[in-house]
């Protein structure tokens, strides 16, 4: 579906929060091309930004401390409140900074980031990450196989346009150690929709983040992409596409619906999504 038929399906935009993007691991915000495009015919005030050591931040450390620094520059860039979207290292990074800047975020979509970095698995993934980036390329060759088996022409275009971080891998794993987006959904202070795709390979705390973001007594949305996996805003623009505007139509409107998280989760039927919560 188009950008345009995307606009014609929602209504008055004028008090919309700006959108927020934040990439996931090794990409950058080039990740986000359909969001933005499809956001901007919609009307809606839209930033990706570049976490350090990604994208145009290549070279830089990465640190929790410097990411949060980033997401800040954002949302002072946009007016100082937004709706916040992450994926993968963005969504921890996202449901970390909206815990911690309650007054800045007025709705937060966590997208494939349900399984904490404080698993035990988190140190075996540094190290192997660790080994990869020590190989000749720094594991060029493995991202470019990766990239051609499981996306699209138009989403590898995408996805590489910013270039690839090949050897930050092992840095933010160790970096995001301390992070526990468990602990910080419970005290979110805004409506939530936690996007998945259906074949996520880290959607293994999905039912623990949910039980956790609905704990903080803040509306929740759950939202299952069929057919996506891990990076299902590439895997599925369009079905993304649409959670976002519907939840800045909800957050605009201020009809998010207390209570709307407690069924069992939506599954996203083709392009149009409907989330599990209603």
């Amino acid at each position: 579906m188009s950008p345009a038929a995307l606009d014609d399906a929602h209504g008055d935009r004028g008090d919309r929060l700006p959108v927020l993007l934040v990439h996931g691991i090794r990409t950058s915000s080039t990740m986000w091309r359909a969001q933005v495009e499809a956001l901007h015919a919609a009307g809606a005030a839209v930033l990706a930004v570049d976490l350090p050591g990604h994208g145009t931040r290549l070279g830089e450390p990465f640190t929790v401390a410097a990411a949060r620094a980033v997401i800040t520059g954002g949302v002072e860039q946009l007016g100082g409140r937004v709706l916040l979207v992450g994926l993968s290292l963005g969504g921890l990074l996202a449901v970390d900074y909206a815990a911690r800047h309650p007054d800045q975020v007025g709705g937060l979509v966590a997208a494939a980031c349900s399984t904490s970095p404080q698993v035990r698995l988190r140190a075996g993934w540094a190290e192997i990450s660790r080994w990869i980036e020590a190989t000749p390329g720094s594991g060029a060759q493995l991202n470019a196989f990766v990239v051609r088996t499981f996306l699209t022409p138009q989403a590898a275009l995408d996805i590489g346009a910013g270039g690839f971080a090949l050897t930050v891998m092992s840095q933010a794993l160790r970096a995001v150690a301390g992070l526990d987006p468990e602990a910080d959904l419970a005290t979110v202070g805004c409506p939530v929709w936690v996007v998945n795709g259906r074949f996520d390979h880290f959607r293994s705390q999905e039912g623990r983040m949910l039980r956790a973001a609905r704990s903080s007594g803040q509306p929740v949305h759950h939202v299952v992409v069929p057919h996506a996996r891990h990076l299902v805003s590439l895997d599925a623009p369009v079905a993304f596409t649409r959670v976002l505007l519907e939840a800045l139509d909800a957050t605009a409107a201020g009809r998010a619906g207390h209570g709307a998280g407690q069924g069992s989760g939506q599954q996203v039927p083709g392009p149009r999504p409907t989330d599990q919560s209603r």
